[in-house]
């Protein structure tokens, strides 16, 4: 366990956010496959606290739902009038029962590029300088509109924090910003919170008003300074959430480039945070890899390729394709333009080739559907070979049946298999068959009616057609020939 292991955070999730104009709420939005309050309550965890709160108010049922599905553990405290952060602040510690012994942290349920690090960082600086509270603060480029941090020239130590609109020209030339993250002792912070007042333009409990009352009985404000100043940044509107997005989807590039993978083009490629890959895995312009993607060594994925939930084995290959909780083992072949849906597992060295659609599909190893098919509700053995244009027919309008299909099979062209129906292994069937009964291993399945030839059909039904004509050229050439 961490010496500095918070007795509590706090996480202040309970506004409406009216400027992202939504029936979703704010902190519900998603970013790179995480909401922004559960990139924040991630970021949270790794400081393992004894306590984790999360202030709710607006749609809380929702927010509730949403944290009780992914986040298991995670505490809920209602504020039912949003009355300012220090009265959120309040709501939570009722939550909790009793002041905490130790250090709070709060955070904003909607800073999504806050990291673990960053938030671990703090408690540190917090602990080892015995403060009564450390502001998490950032040098920007532009501090226009930002709370200005003041610090005592001698000490360091933050005297105060000055709005924008409230500063002097002195101030508005300080680039230290607060960004509303705060390391807290957990007594002096509940004493503190009864002395909030309202009497403000807002009418509502100020958290940063604990920092004045704290300096003024004596105890000593800290800064922690955080590395990267876009970590802090709030999202309120889309065009934010869109920035968000493109710096934590650089961010974790960043990080998969490092341990070895090539991305082509990081401009044109988005992930998850919870996607993963092995060394030497590339990845091509134009991909997108979301939910629990894992990409194995030496595995080459796009270009234009959407996966979800899909593994990729070690050195497979797949090109412009769709594919939705798949498995593609290793060496295997996927495209272009295949669609893998839920259920799909190909082999090790097997092959879904262009214009193949799969779904609840077992394919075994070395097994080819080259192109122009659909396998759906299937078992294929091993090194078996399905013709173009095959089609599973699985589904009889009111139930789905299962097709099987055994090892080193060839099945021809424009076939039909009429589940529930079974090929033995070792079987062929012709090109053009309609398979309705089971196929006994070694046999030939022929299913399709006999050919008959009507002569003189087109002359009488299309004459004078240019179809017509051509038939009578070569009729006559042949007689000349003879």
């Amino acid at each position: 366990m961490s010496a500095n292991r918070p007795a509590a955070v706090v996480v202040l999730a309970a506004g409406e956010g009216t400027r992202m104009k939504s029936k979703t709420p704010k902190v519900l939005h998603e970013i790179c496959g995480r909401s922004l309050v559960g990139h924040v309550v991630s970021a949270a965890r790794e400081l393992d606290p004894e306590h984790l709160v999360v202030v709710v108010g607006h749609a809380r049922e929702q927010v509730t739902a949403h944290l009780d599905a992914h986040y298991a553990g995670t505490r809920t405290a209602v504020q039912y009038e949003q009355n300012g952060t220090g009265h959120a602040v309040r709501m939570a510690l009722q939550e909790l029962g009793q002041a905490p012994e130790g250090t709070v942290v709060v955070v904003c349920g909607d800073t999504p590029l806050l990291s673990g690090e960053t938030l671990q960082a703090l408690a540190a600086t917090h602990a080892a300088d015995g403060n009564a509270v450390t502001v998490l603060t950032a040098e920007v480029p532009d501090s226009t509109g930002y709370g200005r941090i003041v610090r005592d020239a001698e000490t360091g130590a933050v005297t105060a924090i000055v709005e924008h609109k409230d500063a002097s020209p002195e101030q508005l030339a300080i680039r230290e910003i607060n960004s509303g993250v705060f390391a807290f002792d957990g007594a002096l912070l509940a004493e503190a919170i009864k002395q909030l007042r309202t009497d403000n333009s807002q009418g509502e409990e100020y958290l940063t008003d604990v920092l004045s009352i704290l300096r003024e009985a004596g105890h000593r404000v800290g800064a922690s300074v955080a590395g990267d100043h876009r970590e802090i940044l709030g999202i309120n509107n889309r065009v934010q959430l869109a920035e968000a997005r493109g710096l934590l989807n650089r961010r974790l590039l960043e990080r998969a480039m490092t341990a070895g993978v090539t991305i082509v083009d990081p401009s044109s490629v988005f992930v998850d945070v919870t996607v993963t890959f092995e060394r030497d895995a590339v990845v091509h312009p134009g991909t997108q890899l979301t939910g629990a993607t894992h990409i194995g060594e030496d595995a080459e994925v796009g270009p234009n390729t959407r996966l979800k939930d899909t593994r990729v084995g070690a050195g497979a290959r797949v090109d412009n394709t769709v594919a939705d909780s798949a498995v593609i083992g290793e060496n295997a072949s996927v495209g272009p333009f295949a669609y893998l849906r839920p259920g799909t597992s190909l082999g090790a060295k097997g092959k879904i080739g262009t214009y193949v659609e799969t779904k609840n599909a077992s394919i075994g190893e070395g097994t080819k559907v080259p192109h122009l098919s659909y396998v759906g509700d299937a078992t294929i053995g091993e090194y078996s070979n399905i013709g173009a244009a095959s089609v599973f027919v699985n589904y009889d309008g009111e139930k789905k049946h299962h097709t099987t299909i055994g090892s080193h099979c060839r099945t021809g062209s424009d076939n039909m298999f009429v589940a529930p129906v079974t090929v033995g292994d070792g079987a062929y069937t012709a090109a053009g068959s309609v398979i309705t009964k089971d196929v006994p291993a070694g046999a030939l399945a022929v299913a399709r009616g006999q050919q008959r030839n009507i002569e003189g059909w087109v002359a009488r039904k299309r004459p004078g057609s240019a179809a017509a004509q051509a038939a009578q050229a070569a009729v006559e050439e042949s007689d000349g020939e003879s």
